[in-house]
């Protein structure tokens, strides 16, 4: 049965008025407001902070040329930083007079003059109409070629990729919100699909127009998608580089492309959650180029604002979830993990991922939350921001000092701080509870209590082979994890899916089927007799984290004749 989906129309129909489209046609200009506000951000430092910063970039640089270099590096890259090395030791490592400043300077140019380059794309509307057109005919046919078990599906399927999507929330605020200023959309991370996914959404589904993102410059490695992503709005990224010049160059770039009202995407999780976790805590560094692109707008008296939208994608499975769960545990149990290979960013792994994602008929889901503003005051469909007592406020009166709207890093540290708690707060409430998540965490919440002089690592260490838990005693823990999470979602702290209405031990059955089903260790499954088992207590423990700081174990009256684990002789 074909589900009841919504196809928005486009915002903005004609794609030359995209925001994407006219900072690429302004792409010289752009780049010089980049280099002209990170060079007067910079040259503020006095001469030795400078001079050190200098040293500094140069330094990390040429140990990256040498210990990680990378084909999508220019050809020129070990030559431009021996050079700018030099002129730096010739001219101004040891003086501090006005020929020295002025070579100081004019490496610190070339610097970020050389960053704003690498990382400001372009957007080309032609090859975003082909790629528009190839992945949705390409996954389209996959989807058509995977249900049918069948190649010659591939070319008589009627199935579109849509169908595999769940996007609720309030989508029509959203949309309404593109009048009214820009849009930053930040989802949560746990696979590499979720920013193909989430732009298919936002294009197919939601009728928003292209979004400005950052893709690692690693993935300009591969040729075709260096080609495409240098062409539809991409920003590139490389995480390599850590010094403060590059840093600056970015966070200056992400502002100036806000205040231009360039709606913008980006992970404030930094990278895929390695276990499997909702994020607790966002980085701040992107973040706070909103809340900076607001003040500024503010103080051109601009009559425009600055809105966040939470996103929190939901999957049954996860391709890398056995690589991200041995490299968490590795980095918090401070244990030797035998070392998985990361093969989940290969296209050929990728395809095999969708292929048995949609051969298996799972869903994803994708939660928009409620918008809010920069300082996370919820925001009705006109743009208008409303503290928690319901009153409207007039978010720039809060970047003023002494009647005057001014910059104050430490004020705008503390808004990004509080704006980064109130998304990681906002995630758990639009986070959609699904079968499969819930059935991980209440088995292996079985699991712990049973082995109570245990800590994890000793439980990780247990045999699954051991173990087979009673398919009645699953079913009355799930039970009572149902009833608290239905009390939740009607008191507004969370969402669930329409599957954990039915009957335990349907949302037993259901979630086991949809669990992990493709990993070569099971999480979860049935044994012959219709006890349930696990092959991989450590995948199943990241499937288990999702729900993990919600204290939904404190729901179940503990007994032991309700947590009873059966050893298997």
């Amino acid at each position: 049965m074909k589900k009841d989906i919504k196809i928005y129309p486009r915002i903005i129909e004609n794609i030359e008025d995209w925001p994407t489209f006219r900072l690429s046609e302004d792409r010289a200009n752009f780049i010089r407001d980049i280099e002209s506000a990170t060079y007067d951000q910079l040259r503020s430092r006095s001469w030795p902070s400078m001079v050190d910063m200098l040293v500094k970039t140069i330094y990390l640089e040429r140990i990256r040329i040498k210990e990680s270099p990378w084909k999508v590096d220019p050809p020129n890259d070990r030559t431009f930083w021996n050079r700018i090395s030099k002129r730096l030791i010739k001219k101004s490592l040891d003086r501090n007079d006005p020929e020295a400043q002025e070579a100081a300077e004019d490496i610190l140019r070339k610097i970020i003059h050389r960053y704003s380059e690498e990382i400001v794309g372009t957007f080309k509307i032609s090859t975003f109409r082909f790629a528009q057109r190839f992945l949705t005919f390409l996954f389209n046919r996959l989807l058509n070629a995977a249900v049918d078990k069948s190649i010659a599906s591939v070319w008589r399927g009627r199935r579109q990729l849509y169908e595999r999507l769940n996007v609720v929330g309030d989508v029509e605020t959203v949309r309404h919100l593109f009048r009214s200023g820009t849009v930053v959309v930040v989802p949560t991370h746990s696979s590499n699909l979720d920013s193909i996914l989430v732009g298919y959404a936002m294009d197919q589904i939601m009728g928003l127009p292209s979004f400005s993102y950052g893709a690692g410059l690693n993935l300009y490695n591969f040729g075709p998608a260096a080609y495409f992503m240098n062409r539809l709005g991409a920003y590139r990224v490389d995480r390599r580089k850590k010094n403060p010049i590059y840093l600056e160059t970015l966070k200056i770039m992400s502002q100036l492309s806000i205040e231009r009202g360039v709606n913008s995407l980006f992970f404030p999780g930094g990278t895929r959650s390695r276990s499997g976790e909702l994020e607790a805590g966002v980085k701040m560094g992107l973040l706070g180029t909103a809340v900076q692109a607001q003040r500024a707008l503010c103080q051109r008296g601009e009559n425009k604002k600055v809105f966040i939208v939470p996103m929190v994608i939901g999957y049954h499975f996860v391709l890398e979830a056995p690589f991200l769960i041995e490299q968490y545990l590795r980095y918090t149990g401070k244990e030797y993990y035998l070392r998985l290979r990361d093969d989940s960013q290969s296209i050929r792994s990728s395809f095999r991922f969708i292929w048995r994602l949609f051969s298996t008929t799972s869903d994803i889901t994708i939660s928009v939350g409620k918008p809010m503003d920069v300082l996370g005051n919820f925001v009705d469909a006109q743009g208008r921001s409303f503290d928690r007592f319901g009153n409207e406020i007039d978010i720039c009166e809060y970047f003023m000092s002494h009647d005057t709207i001014s910059e104050d890093d430490q004020r705008e540290a503390e808004y990004t701080k509080l704006l980064a708690e109130r998304i990681a707060e906002r995630y758990k409430i639009e986070n959609v509870v699904l079968t499969s998540q819930l059935i991980a965490y209440a088995v292996f919440e079985m699991l712990v209590h049973a082995n109570p002089k245990l800590d994890l690592y000793g439980i990780l260490r247990l045999p699954p082979d051991d173990y087979r838990f009673p398919f009645d005693s699953v079913v009355e823990v799930v039970e009572q994890m149902q009833a608290r999470l239905l009390e939740w979602e009607q008191e507004g702290k969370i969402k669930l899916s329409p599957e954990i209405r039915l009957t335990a031990p349907e949302i037993v059955r259901h979630g086991i089927r949809k669990l992990g089903v493709f990993h070569t260790e099971k999480p979860l499954g049935f044994s012959k007799d219709g006890g349930i088992i696990s092959s991989n207590f450590r995948v199943l423990y990241f499937y288990h984290n999702r729900l993990k700081n919600y204290g939904l174990d404190s729901a179940v009256q503990w007994k032991s004749e309700d947590i009873e684990v059966t050893r298997v002789d």
